[in-house]
């Protein structure tokens, strides 16, 4: 079970390594940045993470590293080339179905959404999904209730709440399970399934612009489209647009927050790393 507090002071310790890498610290230093003993705090990182803090240090001094030499078009072909092991693509674990324009259009009339909330590794998070799949997958913040959220998106469905249902979801989720693929049943236009789409082609650990992106799709002058296309993604992690950067390669914004998606580029380079 995954203490809501670990990801505060994991957050904190993750901005706090990617901040001062250059330096090398010890175990100890980082420890202290999040205030706890280095036993303590070497412990609750491994769980967290599944890796050491010095292993995760030598993570992230090698992606800087990598992302001084790599040259962009290496980018544009991972989204063609899928890798073996750790880094299959993405759509190996899910498979995308829209909506059809009338179920969009009632606003889930008839539709029953099952919800639920459970902690993950970055937070809580409420997933939401119907029959024939996860309709909604978002990190929760702010005063609005997960069910006023879903509300404001399907006026008409039918809610049941489902914690039990979630917290498996979520720890096979989190865990990267494949067998079977996760389905998601989700609304958008043509467009914006597109740039979803060649979201699940870029592998874990690896990064696109949005430029990128948008030559991906073949629609070179579409980079803000593109943006917007991916700051509408419904379903957090699972279409992953935190794998999206600036062309400049800035963070950029997230819909649930750039600390957030720092911490999650992190701890998916730190697993890739551990698993290599």
């Amino acid at each position: 079970m995954i203490d809501k507090r670990d990801y505060a002071r994991i957050e904190t310790a993750i901005d706090w390594i990617r901040a001062n890498f250059q330096q090398q610290p010890g175990v100890a230093e980082m420890a202290a940045a999040v205030h706890l003993s280095p036993h303590h705090f070497s412990r609750l990182f491994r769980r967290w993470a599944g890796l050491s803090p010095n292993q995760f240090l030598r993570s992230v001094t090698l992606d800087a590293a990598k992302q001084r030499i790599e040259s962009s078009n290496l980018f544009d072909a991972a989204l063609d080339v899928g890798l073996s092991g750790s880094g299959r693509l993405h759509d190996l674990f899910v498979d995308i179905e829209a909506m059809s324009p009338g179920e969009y259009r009632q606003g889930g009339a008839g539709l029953m959404l099952r919800w639920g909330v459970s902690d993950s590794p970055f937070g809580p998070c409420m997933i939401a999904r119907s029959p024939r799949g996860i309709c909604a997958l978002e990190f929760l913040s702010g005063d609005v209730s997960p069910a006023e959220r879903l509300t404001d998106v399907w006026p008409h469905a039918s809610l049941e709440r489902d914690d039990a249902g979630t917290e498996a979801l979520v720890a096979r989720i989190f865990a990267g399970s494949v067998q079977p693929p996760l389905r998601l049943h989700v609304a958008g236009s043509n467009f914006q399934f597109q740039v979803w789409r060649a979201l699940l082609r870029v592998p874990a650990a690896r990064i696109v612009s949005y430029g990128q992106l948008a030559r991906a799709i073949g629609k070179p002058g579409a980079a803000r489209a593109v943006g917007q296309a991916v700051g509408h993604n419904p379903v957090a992690w699972l279409i992953p647009c935190h794998r999206v950067l600036r062309e400049d390669g800035g963070l950029g914004g997230y819909r649930w927050g750039p600390r957030r998606k720092a911490v999650m580029l992190a701890w998916e380079s730190g697993r890739e790393a551990a698993a290599s």
